[in-house]
């Protein structure tokens, strides 16, 4: 299974690919979407929406993971992050592909086993888990990559679950 993650931000939008094969995590692409405070902010909407159906047109997920809304003190702040990922929803529905939310804290729960792990941690833990010989760069990327392995470490469980159940019966 294909999964692209995103780790949606208004000044910078992580995104990665991960691959999942027998008992394996592959990492296939990752990158950011970067604009400039400077641009207005519905060009940088534009930006980011163009360039995740770009993304999709050409490594072909089989789902996008994520990250969902977390409540900061900056009201202003929270509005363009809402604003943000409803783009990249967006990119994703108009490609046909289903959407999964994780929210930061199962996402650090998933990677690191701590919800309060920091950037830096969860980084060192996308590394370790895709075998990169390289860090992810930046941050917004690893922790994309991250939604995307989250997503993948519950569909896994998830699936043995349905597959435990049913040979029960």
């Amino acid at each position: 299974m294909r999964v692209l993650g995103i780790d949606p931000g208004s000044n910078c939008t992580g995104y990665g690919i991960v691959e999942s094969g027998r008992n394996t995590l592959k990492s296939i692409h990752w990158g950011s979407i970067k604009s400039k405070s400077r641009t207005p902010f519905p060009d940088r909407l534009k930006t980011i929406y163009d360039d995740l159906t770009r993304v999709i047109g050409e490594y072909k997920p089989e789902i996008v993971a994520i990250e969902d809304l977390f409540f900061a003190v900056n009201a202003q702040s929270t509005i363009k992050l809402g604003q943000t990922r409803g783009v990249a929803l967006l990119a994703a529905v108009n490609a046909s592909l289903t959407v999964a939310e994780y929210t930061p804290l199962e996402v650090k729960l998933s990677i690191v086993g701590y919800g309060r792990a920091d950037k830096n941690q969860v980084r060192d833990m996308v590394t370790t888990l895709l075998r990169l010989k390289e860090k992810p760069e930046p941050l917004d990327a690893s922790d994309a990559l991250a939604v995307a392995i989250c997503h993948l470490h519950n569909h896994g469980t998830s699936n043995r679950l349905k597959e435990a159940l049913s040979s029960r019966r």
